[in-house]
């Protein structure tokens, strides 16, 4: 008997039951010369990585801050769970991921600033959904924001790890 690739249960494991499919926010497409697993590399090793940006100030309306964005990576676990994708745990998790499909993210955008004693002081992040859809080298981002004040526009998410992939993280 033949599983049709959707009932897979590798497949079905890293996708999230819950991902919105009717209003997504951002979505592009690409061509990509690589795999699922390589794509997921790429995922974990942007984990912990932060850069600086400017954004409106949480105590003073109209003053700009320059703030720091830290990220924090998440792959699908069972469909409707995310557990932690990074460095350490990613040769893991690429043994069961197929070379095309769908897999499913979570990405967390931690924010914080110095103040005037440069001390960080930590404020509300950003949450997104990141799905990628692979298929005869043509990669599909679709990123909806689930979380937060929309700080990080959903394109300059899919910007990032378009970069990452090109420096071949």
């Amino acid at each position: 008997m033949k599983v049709a690739e959707d009932d897979h249960p590798m497949m079905r494991k890293r996708i999230y039951h819950r991902f919105p499919h009717r209003e997504v926010e951002f979505e592009q497409k690409y061509r990509y010369h690589s795999d699922l697993p390589f794509f997921t590399r790429v995922m974990a090793n942007m984990d912990g990585k932060f850069g600086m940006f400017v954004t409106e100030s949480i105590t003073q309306r109209g003053h700009r801050i320059q703030a720091k964005r830290e990220i924090r990576v998440e792959i699908v676990t069972n469909g409707v769970d995310f557990g932690p994708l990074n460095y350490d745990n990613v040769d893991e998790i690429v043994e069961s991921i197929e070379k095309e499909g769908i897999l499913d993210f979570r990405v967390q955008l931690h924010y914080s600033y110095l103040d005037g004693k440069y001390n960080r002081v930590a404020f509300r992040g950003d949450v997104y959904l990141v799905r990628a859809i692979l298929e005869n080298e043509l990669l599909v981002l679709q990123i909806n924001h689930i979380d937060g004040q929309k700080r990080t526009e959903c394109g300059r998410v899919a910007d990032t790890i378009i970069d990452e992939l090109r420096r071949g993280s």
